[in-house]
């Protein structure tokens, strides 16, 4: 079931994307806005419902698996969206877009964020598998497993392992592009996975463990937000 709802999402976010580029070719902020937003409440979704699968046996084989495996998936139908307020930063540094374009993004990703979050309580609500059984009862399901200096420097180090990567991959064939991001992703899920979450994004992050940016706003906005917004400045400074 949870497979099928990842599925599902997958499709109608494809369907969503296919009729905004139709239909709204001449409102190209708009059009920017809405690709930017239904991209970014795919990952957050199908992120969301992941999460719940990370303790299916055998552990973590299986979680690692559909981690690669949806990782390739979203590389594949999210062509042009970078679904990462980090993301949108290189453009912005490097002029390519403005100040104003790359702040709509980014709010059409926290936005999207938000709104994936409250899809995926909705469906948990009806219990229709049972990993929503009691999905709804955690408040705060920190992810932090360790204190918040390694915490932040483990974000801060992936985040600039991830951004460096993309840089470095971005003339390899597209086909192979996407499995090198997918099997670096699940590499860092692996290595830090059990004490951050290894999310290196922040509206992922806000999606993932809203609760918790509500409980322990200045620890967990320094480690998921800041952290590595840095790494990938620091690879904008040096590149």
């Amino acid at each position: 079931a949870s497979l099928l709802l990842m599925a599902s999402i997958m499709l109608t976010v494809g369907l969503c994307r296919r009729l905004t580029r139709r239909r709204l070719r001449s409102h190209q902020r708009l059009c920017i806005f809405l690709l930017e937003m239904f991209s970014t409440f795919q990952i957050c979704a199908c992120t969301n419902e992941l999460c719940l699968l990370s303790n299916v046996e055998p552990k973590p084989h299986t979680a690692l698996t559909l981690t690669y495996g949806f990782t390739v998936l979203h590389g594949l139908t999210l062509t042009g969206s970078t679904c990462n307020p980090c993301g949108t930063l290189q453009p912005m540094w490097g002029g390519g877009i403005s100040v104003k374009m790359g702040g709509l993004k980014i709010g059409a990703q926290f936005m999207a964020a938000v709104l994936a979050r409250m899809f995926m309580h909705f469906i948990w609500s009806l219990e229709m598998a049972e990993p929503h059984f009691g999905a709804l009862s955690q408040s705060c399901g920190n992810p932090m497993q360790t204190t918040e200096l390694q915490a932040f420097c483990i974000e801060l180090l992936f985040s600039v392992v991830f951004q460096l990567t993309i840089l470095r991959v971005e003339s390899v064939n597209p086909k192979y592009k996407v499995h090198l991001i997918a099997l670096l992703i699940t590499m860092l899920v692996y290595a830090g996975g059990n004490l951050t979450g290894a999310i290196f994004n922040p509206a992922l992050a806000f999606s993932l463990h809203a609760n918790c940016f509500y409980d322990k706003f200045l620890s967990y906005s320094l480690v998921y937000w800041i952290a590595p917004s840095l790494g990938k400045f620091l690879i904008l400074y040096v590149s």
